[in-house]
């Protein structure tokens, strides 16, 4: 046993070089014992080196240990490599990550089945002894995030506020309301394409006022967008400056409103 104890080092670096996140002192302790218990049950007249018999007793205790450790069982496991497999082979194929439908006809199951195989793929496991940092980053907003925020959402009201009444009820009603634009259109009793043009012209406007009134960079000349009419565009404008005029601006650098650059 003394002689064969450096092949318990051997084997534990061996496993390690693959498997960095192994501890070396708990595979160690389960070789070392794994080696007792080779030495007890060892038995010469079957005619087979002690050397090879110990490095199957070892690798079995490596492996006994690891199962020990692991959250998932043998069938999770093998679900987990079955499910990634069938989406490897449909990406490689389809050119694209698949569905989880398209996995689960693949497979002959159902998606809740393969949408719990992937969540446990993506699933990994810490020692709840193991303190990596003893400070946690705060989610909590700061007074200046906190101003900036409150200030683009003045902005923002404001310039959807001055928007002409049919495109401010679309604008609101697909944006903010969260609306499907054919039910938009079937309340307001015109065609889809309406609506549509409606919203898009709403986000050039808004795009356009906010670059005038809420500009990152206040001594860059705002590009007008070549689709608007410039008498429509001018009345905007000056609308929103009605409403924004009061509205008080700090020095701070910000970011622009993301909805005005949606659609």
């Amino acid at each position: 046993m003394v002689e064969n104890l450096p092949l318990v080092g051997y084997l534990v670096s061996d496993l390690c070089a693959r498997a960095t996140h192994l501890s070396r002192d708990d595979l160690a302790a389960a070789g070392a014992l794994a080696l007792v218990l080779a030495a007890d049950a060892f038995d010469e007249e079957l005619g087979v080196p002690f050397g090879a018999f110990a490095r199957r007793r070892i690798q079995g205790a490596f492996l006994d240990d690891l199962r020990a450790g692991d959250w998932a069982t043998r069938s999770a496991r093998k679900r987990i490599k079955s499910t990634l497999a069938v989406s490897e082979t449909l990406t490689a194929s389809l050119g694209r990550k698949p569905t989880s439908d398209e996995i689960a006809a693949a497979l002959g199951s159902t998606r809740a089945e393969v949408d719990a195989a992937l969540a446990d793929a993506a699933r990994t496991v810490s020692t709840i002894d193991e303190t990596v940092e003893d400070r946690v980053a705060s989610s909590a907003v700061g007074p200046e995030e906190a101003t900036l925020a409150a200030e683009r959402s003045r902005y923002l009201a404001a310039a959807v506020q001055a928007l002409p009444e049919s495109i401010r009820i679309v604008v609101e009603a697909v944006y903010l309301q969260g609306r499907a634009v054919k039910d938009v259109a079937a309340e307001l009793g015109v065609t889809h394409a309406a609506v549509s043009q409606r919203r898009a012209e709403g986000i050039r406007l808004l795009r356009d006022g906010l670059a005038v009134h809420y500009a990152d960079d206040p001594t860059r000349q705002p590009v007008a967008s070549p689709q608007l009419a410039v008498g429509r565009r001018s009345a905007y404008l000056g609308a929103l400056a009605d409403l924004t005029t009061a509205f008080h601006r700090p020095t701070t650098p910000h970011t622009a409103p993301v909805i005005a650059a949606a659609g």
